[in-house]
């Protein structure tokens, strides 16, 4: 099963997404229901490992907190792939991501390598399809849009099915953040 861990973005904040999405001038975006932090992508794994992950998440106890956002950005260098929200620096939430994989990895479970750089993906590009002058262009006048911050009350593992028109996500369990 494909499955990653992550925080889900609260409406209001999906809701100021959602106003960014529409003046984008390219890119499929994605799904207001889709709208997510990733904090460790899992990749597929059998059900066993993700129930040992289940009981290890379980035990994570971290106090809520906010998220805060650094404007717009891109991944992908001159060929751009994605349009993302950049999170502001918050230790909280880089403590939070480090137990998510420390628990992933006690479960048995090598979660993706890459350098965790906190953002919510807002619209994935097609490479080689133009698209990059008018990214560019759109983050020189949009690129410091304000984002509402966003409470951080839990965090939820979430399965991942693929299909052609776009990733379905489905709340596998949901931990609280209590204070």
């Amino acid at each position: 099963m494909r499955a990653f861990v992550g925080i889900a973005v609260a409406d209001e904040l999906a809701d100021a997404i959602g106003r960014v999405q529409a003046m984008l001038p390219v890119g499929r975006q994605v799904p207001q229901e889709n709208l997510h932090l990733t904090l460790a992508f899992l990749d597929d794994q059998p059900e066993e490992r993700l129930e040992e992950l289940h009981y290890r998440l379980e035990a994570i106890r971290a106090a809520p907190f906010e998220l805060g956002f650094a404007g717009l950005g891109t991944f992908g260098g001159d060929l751009p792939r994605v349009v993302f929200a950049d999170v502001a620096p918050s230790a909280a939430l880089t403590d939070l991501q480090r137990r998510v994989v420390s628990a992933a990895r006690q479960a048995g479970i090598t979660p993706e390598a890459r350098r965790f750089h906190p953002h919510v993906t807002l619209a994935r590009l097609r490479p080689g399809a133009g698209e990059a002058a008018r990214i560019a262009g759109f983050l020189a006048d949009h690129g410091g849009a304000q984002l509402p911050s966003c409470p951080v009350m839990a965090f939820t593992l979430y399965r991942s099915d693929l299909h052609p028109g776009g990733a379905r996500y489905e709340e596998l369990a949901r931990y609280d953040l209590l204070p």
